[in-house]
């Protein structure tokens, strides 16, 4: 009896995940097409043939699409990949390997575009600040469960955000460059050239 119902359950939830992404699918054409401006929550909704009151049934706004066009698993994947970093090493040393183990998550053949979308409002780029200090967050999370000392919480929460901003100079030479390389290649570069600093 309780395969029977958990049965129906996967089904429902397969098809929720297949609109979810159609939907996404069809708002990332959308806003390449026609800028983020010119693509409306209605039009994204036709595209995926759903009803206005469905799509809210997935996200809240078309911002919230862009957002999870973009949204590879990075920050999902943070915390338990910091967690099997050794103890036995600098902060620093443990956050660029777990950093350079999950680049290729940002590697998606849209994020470029992604990233040009999300420069071309106000109202987006202050959104793109946010999901950094939201991965701030997580990274310090992570950081504060492998190092559990609280005196320690000063020092983690710095390297957290060093280690944001090395990742930003990171993705920024990775778009430069047309992704000659892999982005794991400008991750391990930009951590060089901050230690050099010190």
């Amino acid at each position: 009896m309780k395969d029977a119902s958990e049965r129906p359950e996967g089904r429902r939830e397969s098809k929720r995940r297949e609109t979810s992404e159609r939907i996404i699918e069809k708002g990332l054409k959308l806003f390449v097409k026609n800028g983020y401006e010119g693509t409306t929550l209605d039009a994204i909704a036709a595209a995926a043939g759903i009803s206005r009151r469905t799509f809210f049934y997935y996200f809240r706004s078309k911002e919230d699409v862009l957002l999870a066009a973009h949204d590879s698993g990075f920050r999902d994947a943070l915390k338990p990949a910091m967690r099997e970093e050794s103890p036995d090493q600098a902060p620093l040393d443990a956050v660029q390997k777990c950093l350079v183990k999950l680049a290729s998550r940002y590697e998606t053949k849209e994020s470029i575009v992604f990233d040009r979308l999300m420069q071309s409002t106000e109202a987006l780029r202050a959104r793109k600040e946010a999901v950094f200090v939201d991965t701030e967050r997580i990274l310090l999370e992570a950081m504060c469960e492998l190092w559990p000392s609280p005196g320690r919480r000063d020092g983690h929460r710095l390297v957290a955000m060093v280690a944001m901003g090395t990742l930003r100079l990171a993705l920024d030479k990775w778009k430069e460059n047309d992704a000659a390389h892999p982005l794991a290649h400008y991750v391990r570069q930009s951590f060089t050239l901050l230690k050099k600093q010190f």
